[in-house]
């Protein structure tokens, strides 16, 4: 009877600690703050409304969690550091990857993380890491550093610019057949027109979608060599399961083994063909970068 007693008491503390997750925090954005879909949390599959802890039972289970962001959005960058918190809360977590980071600063990471573990104090972090200016620290920052301070590691998930320029000179294969089929690579070409404005000339373009794919290839690839269980944060476009890294995971003989939640704003409709997940969040002030070249 006092070993069932016992089983109880921790079944209900279990329960218990699983219910106890932070807050979700306040939108910062300002638009779509009346938007009826702010705050929705839909499983794409089923079409069922999910609160944010019925959302951290699930991801809890997947050796492999992508989460797709849009880049300036601070509202996306607040949900993946509470999203990381929950999960650490539920499971110990195996390892984080950032698109943010490229391989060369692999050995600058792992240098900090050891000096942090030793208690040495570093006056100037994103310097320590030699951290790209394209990422603004201000949006990075706060979860870089929660990653550096854990006991589990921080991959960059990226290539550096000389293996980008080599693939510039040279593009090389890309074996599988899931990726390079032609409904990948055709909607891939449109969006890399469409992000450069219809600017770029028709001779880049093959080498441009090169890079994107070797880029969703190298994040496969570090999700695999990861420990478990794997979180990666990168945009959008990599994590789509009809584009993205899902795809290269396939083609490594992984298919199946990720979880794909993407954070949209509200207005910006995520379909089951591309996530398994979306959290749709407050939206910033709408800008058209082409503006300049009209």
């Amino acid at each position: 009877m006092r070993t069932l007693w016992l089983s109880v008491l921790l079944l209900l503390a279990a329960c218990q600690s699983q219910s106890a997750l932070a807050p979700v925090p306040q939108w910062q954005s300002p638009g779509g703050r009346e938007h009826a879909e702010l705050g929705q949390i839909i499983d794409l599959r089923s079409g069922t409304h999910l609160t944010p802890e019925q959302l951290v039972t699930r991801l809890a289970t997947a050796p492999l969690v992508l989460v797709g962001e849009q880049h300036d959005n601070p509202d996306h960058h607040a949900l993946q550091l509470w999203l990381l918190h929950a999960l650490e809360a539920r499971r110990p977590q195996g390892s984080l990857l950032l698109e943010m980071l490229a391989a060369s600063q692999q050995p600058q990471v792992d240098d900090v993380k050891q000096q942090l573990r030793e208690g040495l104090q570093i006056a100037d972090l994103p310097k320590a890491l030699e951290w790209s200016n394209g990422w603004p620290w201000a949006h990075y920052g706060p979860i870089v550093r929660h990653g550096l301070a854990q006991d589990y590691p921080l991959r960059a998930a990226n290539l550096d610019r000389a293996e980008i320029m080599a693939i510039y000179r040279q593009q090389p294969l890309l074996q599988g057949k899931a990726s390079t089929a032609a409904a990948v690579q055709e909607p891939l070409l449109a969006q890399i027109r469409e992000s450069h404005c219809d600017k770029l000339p028709v001779s880049q373009l093959p080498a441009m979608l090169a890079v994107q794919q070797q880029r969703d290839r190298r994040k496969a690839e570090q999700l695999l060599q990861a420990p478990v269980p794997a979180m990666l944060l990168a945009g959008a476009y990599h994590v789509r399961q009809d584009l993205g890294v899902p795809l290269h995971l396939s083609d490594l003989g992984a298919p199946d083994s990720a979880q794909v939640l993407i954070l949209s704003e509200v207005g910006k409709p995520v379909t089951a063909e591309q996530a398994d997940y979306v959290w749709y969040t407050a939206a910033l002030p709408p800008e058209d970068h082409c503006a300049q070249f009209r």
